[in-house]
């Protein structure tokens, strides 16, 4: 039987795990068993060990507890203990996700023990490398031996990178296999969407209505660390809920309300803690997160998932970011890139405060991504 070690670290990869553990019990069972290696990148219960609970991804069988640190011993701390368990338990080959420093340690360790390595979400580019994802997955590409790619532009990028789609097996490192799978966070939304149909307990405690509110976030370090761009975009949540028949329901990540505590002015801290319109929540478990994103206006979020869950449910994303690795859904017209910029963030939410016929292409797959790439594990590794 194929054994495969299924790494995750943060939140989304927790989510993006479970699309694979299902396919697995719901359709491989007598050909895949899996292990589980939680890094701890994420330590907090909100950001973590809910998303097992609510999503029926078995607990861990190993954590590595790193929790938080320096990107430099952070990743060191991973390596060394991802090092000590493949080298014990000797899988048939490892699956990484996405863009964090788990995904790139666990890959290096991997690689350098001769065990091949499955990146999920691969191809991505934001063409940016001073940011440490966009690092770590093109790292993470290139000691990969399958490459699973959510989208037709991640296919593209890995061409231009030298990666051929058209390889025949067997596949290495040095021969790997690329391949456009769809997206297994797409599998998610559709799956766990069917769950929430009907309910309104989670809009009713808020005091929601619907198509009456933005969903927004923030969590990277572009924006959390730097009390300009924090700042910001704060003083850009006040001027929308002064100018708009609009609320703002902001889940705060955990580093965003310490960096919220330490960087933001008191007066402006306080003007955003008390305003009645704008509603500071503890972070969201997913299953709530794609309720409220079904059911607001539009989504503002530097957040690389949650951009891409707000097309998923055909609402218009304003992203606080300079560039995205999902350009699709830019092009298409869906998403705006603003940065930090409070004018440019006004003028976005003017434009799809009024504007209703954006279209949503079929971008990221049938939903059955996860089936696929088990499949693909089947007929390399078995």
């Amino acid at each position: 039987m194929l054994r495969v070690l299924n790494v995750v670290g943060a939140r989304p990869q927790i989510i993006k795990a479970a699309a694979i553990t299902r396919a697995i019990k719901n359709s491989f069972q007598n050909e895949i068993s899996e292990v589980i290696l939680h890094t701890g990148q994420h330590y907090d219960h909100e950001m973590s060990q809910v998303f097992f609970d609510e999503m029926g991804v078995p607990e861990p069988d190993f954590n590595l507890n790193v929790g938080s640190a320096s990107h430099a011993l952070q990743t060191a701390n991973i390596l060394q203990g991802a090092e000590e368990i493949l080298s014990r338990e000797k899988p048939s080959c490892v699956i990484v996700y996405g863009d964090t420093n788990s995904t790139l340690a666990v890959a290096l360790a991997a690689v350098k023990l001769q065990i091949p390595v499955v990146h999920i979400e691969a191809g991505l580019r934001s063409f940016n490398k001073s940011m440490p994802e966009e690092i770590n997955r093109i790292v993470c590409d290139h000691v990969s031996t399958l490459l699973f790619t959510p989208t037709l532009q991640g296919l593209e990028n890995l061409k231009k990178e030298g990666f051929k789609n058209d390889q025949l097996p067997p596949y290495t490192k040095d021969h790997p296999g690329v391949f456009h799978c769809g997206d297994v966070m797409y599998d998610n939304s559709l799956h766990y969407a069917r769950q929430i149909d009907g309910r309104s307990d989670l809009m009713n405690s808020l005091e929601l209505q619907s198509e009456k509110f933005i969903l927004a976030t923030i969590h990277r370090d572009l924006n959390t660390d730097d009390p300009v761009n924090l700042s910001n975009i704060l003083l850009s949540f006040l001027e929308i809920v002064r100018q708009y028949q609009l609320k703002i329901v902001f889940p705060v990540h955990p580093r965003t309300k310490k960096m919220m505590e330490a960087l933001v002015d008191k007066d402006l801290y306080e003007s955003i803690r008390s305003n009645q319109n704008i509603i500071l929540a503890k972070p969201f478990t997913f299953i709530e997160m794609i309720h409220l994103e079904k059911e607001c206006k539009m989504v503002m979020t530097d957040s690389g998932g949650v951009q891409k869950e707000a097309f998923f449910f055909h609402k218009p994303a304003i992203i606080l970011r300079k560039e995205t690795e999902w350009v699709e859904i830019v092009d298409c017209g869906a998403a705006r890139l603003t940065g930090s910029d409070p004018q440019s963030i006004l003028e976005a939410v003017k434009y799809y405060n009024l504007k209703i016929d954006i279209e949503y292409p079929a971008l990221f797959g049938d939903g059955r991504a996860a089936e696929f790439i088990c499949k693909k594990l089947v007929e390399n590794f078995s």
